[in-house]
């Protein structure tokens, strides 16, 4: 392979969400505003986990994480988007795309399996609530969001490292918001076949994995709640997975929704689906557990309640 060809390309344009100026400046301020909320809720509940004793616990632990990776993964697109919106630029550098599309990577498999470990951590709450506290000690819980950690930062990296090796010629335009991997081996003018045997294969199995994790473990909870000898048991055990299960189900939908499928160009429907999980699901995870939570209700209105009393004092 010739590795100057490579350095044809030093940057990428990207098209935006609909490549029509007056809508796009609509969407970036639209855009804007998500990204505050994002980030101020799930801070707040980052705040309101650190701060009150009683949420010490495992799930409120992966909770805090999953917020703290919410906040990194909106931050890795929408920034972009609003900073080219006020320069009045498409463009950003190879090296730019390279990294975006690294950390990318990164969070959306980050967040499939700390929803896998919450899944887990679902399952041992119902089916061996006695056994909980001595299963879900504190290391086990670290040592699952290192491992965790660890895999997505390689799978990234694996990935990063096999389109750097990639030639890109002339064509440059990317049909989206920020640098999907999908579509920057699109534009390559060189043979993609071992990374697309690589995002079949090992690709495909980060995401399964996480993703049969939570299949299984919420097949024995259902087991284990039909037992129930009351309605009240079913109805508070299944309330202890309805936010987790309404988060699953919008992220892992709107992923299938774009990755699932043979398409040979993005259409707008892609679009969507990309936003609701890299934009839209970082947003309402704050809302779905908080809204749906009486202790983190509580923790909230603390939390609140003492800044108010600080301000005022």
């Amino acid at each position: 392979m010739d590795r100057d060809n490579q350095t044809r390309v030093t940057e990428f344009l990207l098209l935006g969400l609909s490549g029509q100026s007056e809508q796009e400046e609509i969407l970036s301020g639209l855009f804007l505003w998500m990204y505050l909320v994002t980030i101020i809720g799930n801070f707040l509940i980052i705040l309101a986990i650190t701060c009150d004793s009683q949420l010490h616990t495992p799930m409120y632990f992966f909770l805090a994480t999953l917020s703290c990776v919410d906040i990194c993964s909106s931050s890795v697109t929408i920034p972009k988007i609003l900073v080219n919106r006020i320069l009045g630029s498409r463009s950003i550098s190879y090296a730019e795309c390279m990294t975006q599309m690294y950390f990318f990577i990164t969070f959306t498999n980050m967040d499939g399996f700390l929803l896998s470990v919450m899944a887990y951590d679902r399952y041992v709450a119902i089916c061996s609530p006695l056994h909980y506290r001595m299963i879900m000690r504190p290391k086990l819980c670290v040592l699952l969001v290192a491992v965790s950690w660890l895999i997505t930062n390689l799978n990234a990296l694996l990935h990063t490292l096999l389109i750097v090796q990639l030639t890109f010629c002339s064509n440059n335009t990317l049909h989206h918001f920020f640098c999907d991997p999908y579509s920057i081996l699109k534009l390559s003018c060189s043979d993609t076949f071992i990374n697309d045997l690589v995002v079949f294969t090992e690709g495909g199995l980060i995401f399964l994995t996480p993703f049969t994790c939570i299949t299984v473990s919420y097949a024995y909870i259902f087991s284990q709640v039909l037992k129930f000898p009351s309605i009240q048991g079913i109805r508070k055990a299944l309330s202890t997975c309805g936010s987790h299960l309404t988060v699953v189900s919008l992220f892992y939908g709107a992923i299938l929704g774009v990755y699932m499928h043979p398409s040979s160009s993005y259409s707008i429907q892609d679009i969507v689906a990309t936003v609701i999980f890299t934009v839209v699901t970082p947003l309402v995870n704050p809302f779905i557990y908080s809204l749906r939570n009486r202790d983190m209700q509580r923790a909230l209105g603390k939390l609140i309640l003492q800044r108010l009393v600080l301000l005022r004092s």
